[in-house]
């Protein structure tokens, strides 16, 4: 992995995502052989000249363990976003997902990322209607958003799986209740999602710029969260990574101004 990592960054690559349906709880050899975790791989990545940026998905609250926490706090080159799916805020649902976390255990993880990482911003995924969902805990769901605070998040209804016990479990809600539910979760998350882009306005951010945007003249990257951002900018500049001034905030993206003498230097 380290040997096709450095040949992609001598071909011009400047990030790299790790990919997993759990990649958190990836166990391998290291260099010497001997047993290493993620935490540890990502610490000799980051030591790789010319790769600039880390990331990792989709990650399992179970399998964050201190080394991928001070791997947070020690390498810069790991980005300040992270998706960690929760699914629910109620420990009865999570027990009947069989997810093997509590939601106090949940709270209690993010507190420790953001001491690591005080930047950091959280992305999860959450289904609403699993079978036996009563309304207390729904608002559960609600009130670990709240107190936890999302920059962006995949929210979905729940459907049966045909062979899965779930889908056989009486007390199966009723679709326009899922609707319902769905709505104002979702409408919660927008809310946050738009107060975490509103307070990017007025920084100076790193941004990879990746290819041209949609107008002339304009290139388009990532920030350090994975937000889309757009600027005035030479295309001379895609694939590279850039100061830019965050002017505005939008729905999805963030638009600012590229930082001349930054951009030279």
């Amino acid at each position: 992995m380290l040997a096709e990592a450095r040949r992609l960054v001598a071909q011009g690559t400047r990030e790299i995502t790790l990919l997993g349906q759990n990649v958190n709880a990836w166990h391998g050899a290291g260099p010497d052989g001997q047993p290493a975790t993620l935490g540890r791989l990502l610490a000799w990545l980051a030591e790789i000249p010319g790769l600039a940026r880390l990331r990792y998905t989709t990650s399992h609250p179970r399998d964050m363990d201190d080394d991928l926490i001070a791997a947070h706090a020690a390498l810069p080159a790991l980005m300040p976003f992270l998706h960690l799916p929760v699914q629910s805020g109620s420990d009865r649902i999570l027990a009947a997902m069989n997810r093997r976390h509590t939601a106090a255990e949940y709270r209690a993880l993010v507190a420790r990322l953001r001491a690591a990482r005080p930047d950091i911003a959280m992305s999860s995924d959450f289904i609403v209607g699993h079978p036996g969902e009563t309304q207390a805990d729904f608002e559960a769901t609600m009130q670990l958003i709240r107190d936890i605070g999302f920059a962006q998040a995949f929210s979905f209804k729940y459907s049966p799986r045909p062979g899965t016990a779930a889908a056989a479990a009486p007390n199966q809600i009723p679709e326009a209740e899922k609707d319902r539910r769905l709505q104002a979760l979702q409408a919660l998350l927008r809310e946050q999602q738009a107060a975490f882009n509103a307070r990017c306005v007025g920084l100076e951010v790193p941004v990879l710029f990746t290819g041209p945007g949609r107008h002339p003249g304009q290139i388009m990257g990532r920030s350090p969260w994975l937000q889309p951002v757009h600027a005035l900018g030479p295309a001379s500049l895609i694939g590279t990574e850039a100061a830019v001034s965050i002017v505005a905030a939008h729905t999805n993206s963030l638009s600012g101004t590229l930082n001349q003498e930054r951009a030279r230097a």
